[in-house]
């Protein structure tokens, strides 16, 4: 049955469906983000109390409600800023190593780093990074943070497709992250270097960046887009990065050996925002070091 449903996400136009559900979410017609505001709200447990807007009938559209910021108090920094950071509310589906540039998906399933990346010289970075797979369920907050201080050195739009990034398929649908629409962060941090990835999944309208605004090509897409920043972009620990316009999976990878993950996090960890994640190391890690390994 499991395999039955996904297989059903082959034949959906993933595309077009997820380009009208973000025509139809942004639209600030009364009745129309009304209806759906308040039935999300009935369908999903969504914590209004913790919003900076309180009050549901306040947005403008329901893409508004969904990508809602949330109150001051809502989430606390650690003091000690000597951590990698959740960025996001989110539930742990993978955290460990990358094996031989190998990412583990799900029970049985793997992936290739060079393949997420989309780009053969960050795939040999981090051929066995430290990582952590992040899944944003539909009622969690849907803004993206910085989990370490960095500057952000280069963006990479990668074109694919929009299955559901849900368990069920992460464990039915081979290279699923790999296969997705996403968009690629690279930063240089303490630490050395770091990928934040954002993946797409369907119904997900586009994923919307501080730095370059609203990223959502075409159906027919298929190149992939690149930013190179000369002057890097200095972004602070917990500053926002970028949101989805609906909900899916962010991907954190790091310089190997330089995060020890906390041993209380595993496969289906809840996690908030800000919450501590994993330790800096005192290893430091050589770029000859990188590409022998």
């Amino acid at each position: 049955m499991l395999l039955h449903r996904s297989f059903w996400q082959y034949l959906l136009p993933q595309h077009l469906l997820s380009r009208l559900a973000g025509k139809v979410c942004s639209s600030e017609a009364p009745w129309l983000k009304r209806l759906l505001i308040n039935s999300f709200i009935r369908h999903y447990p969504v914590n209004m109390d913790e919003a900076e807007q309180s009050d549901p009938n306040s947005y403008a559209s329901f893409n508004a409600f969904f990508t809602r910021s949330l109150n001051a108090q809502a989430r606390i920094m650690p003091e000690d800023h000597n951590c990698v950071i959740s960025p996001v509310d989110g539930c742990i589906s993978q955290v460990g190593c990358a094996t031989d540039g190998r990412l583990i998906q799900a029970k049985g399933h793997d992936f290739s780093v060079d393949d997420l990346l989309a780009d053969g010289s960050l795939g040999r970075t981090f051929r066995n990074a430290p990582f952590t797979t992040l899944y944003l369920a539909p009622a969690d907050y849907h803004r993206v943070h910085m989990p370490i201080a960095g500057k952000l050195k280069q963006m990479i739009y990668v074109p694919g497709k929009l299955f559901s990034v849900n368990k069920t398929t992460a464990k039915n649908i081979n290279n699923l992250f790999a296969r997705n629409e996403r968009v690629v962060f690279v930063f240089d941090t303490e630490i050395g270097e770091m990928a934040l990835v954002m993946v797409g999944a369907i119904m997900v309208g586009s994923v919307v960046t501080e730095k370059e605004g609203q990223i959502a090509p075409g159906p027919f897409t298929r190149t992939v887009e690149q930013w190179t920043y000369s002057d890097p972009i200095e972004y602070s620990q917990g500053q926002e990065l970028a949101h989805f316009q609906m909900g899916s999976t962010v991907i954190l990878l790091f310089s190997k050996g330089s995060v020890d993950w906390q041993k209380n996090l595993q496969e289906d960890s809840v996690v908030r925002l800000y919450q501590p994640l994993a330790d800096f190391t005192e290893e430091i890690i050589t770029q000859d070091d990188v590409l022998g390994s």
